[in-house]
């Protein structure tokens, strides 16, 4: 039990520090649940669960600001779900997991440190060709099925990166990305393994839920408070790329 609890602490930071930065943190969960020796099978399931817990309350918050556009987003979704559920089915080797994990968490880790510039005001309504968006939601949705997360620390860079809109506008669609494409996900695995292995004995990680509901709901706040974006996106970056090196050093040394 006090294994669970010292794990509850560092997922509240977590949840804390990723929420405060627009996403759900299931790469780091991951990571956290492989290295504490928690049942491989088991290990995406509970991710998942976290990262759902954490994005539902964003997806909520963008929704009623009115930041969420469908219109604009309904592309990357539609091939994303299948694609996810499709890799939350497939059965591959624990160390190639972990590698995946360990690469994804150094993307994480990076594009939080790189300073994108967002888009003006004028340009948000830029697009993307719908078959190009079609084919980056669906490889996404796919390899994090695949992880166990929910993309959006994959799409983020993207859509920066082709100036796809305002950082609000980003944070919004990949919010609601991480949330379907975790529930995809989640629904991949458990079919992949049944529900009594992929979730195990659920009850005894309820204080890893209740962790990250609260750490979400504090850092979905942080950005009203004092402690700036730079400060907070440089902590998580830290936080990311030393469990990314453990990780990886752990699973090929």
């Amino acid at each position: 039990m006090a294994a669970i609890i010292w794990l509850a602490v560092f997922f509240f930071l977590v949840a804390l520090l990723y929420s405060s930065v627009g996403f759900g943190g299931g790469s780091t969960y991951t990571a956290l649940l492989i290295l504490s020796g928690i049942t491989y099978q088991s290990v995406p399931t509970l991710s998942l669960i976290c990262n759902i817990i954490v994005v539902t309350g964003g997806v909520w918050q963008f929704a009623r600001a009115g930041h969420i556009n469908l219109a604009r987003t309904w592309p990357l979704i539609l091939i994303s779900v299948p694609a996810a559920w499709l890799g939350g089915n497939l059965v591959i080797p624990e160390k190639l997991l972990v590698t995946l994990l360990g690469f994804a968490l150094v993307a994480a880790g990076t594009h939080l440190l790189l300073n994108w510039k967002p888009v003006e005001a004028g340009d948000e309504s830029r697009n993307v060709p719908t078959p190009a968006t079609l084919l980056v939601g669906g490889g996404i949705g796919f390899l994090s099925g695949i992880v166990g997360i929910g993309g959006g620390i994959f799409l983020a860079p993207i859509l920066y990166l082709t100036r796809w809109g305002s950082a609000r506008l980003i944070a919004a669609t990949c919010s609601l990305f991480i949330l379907v494409n975790s529930l995809a996900g989640l629904t991949g695995q458990i079919m992949k393994t049944g529900l009594e292995t992929a979730t195990g004995n659920i009850s005894e990680y309820l204080p890893l839920f209740i962790a990250v509901l609260i750490g979400g709901q504090i850092g979905s706040r942080l950005g009203s408070f004092s402690l700036s974006q730079t400060f907070i996106k440089r902590a998580t970056a830290a936080l990311i790329l030393v469990v990314a090196v453990r990780l990886l050093v752990r699973t090929w040394l």
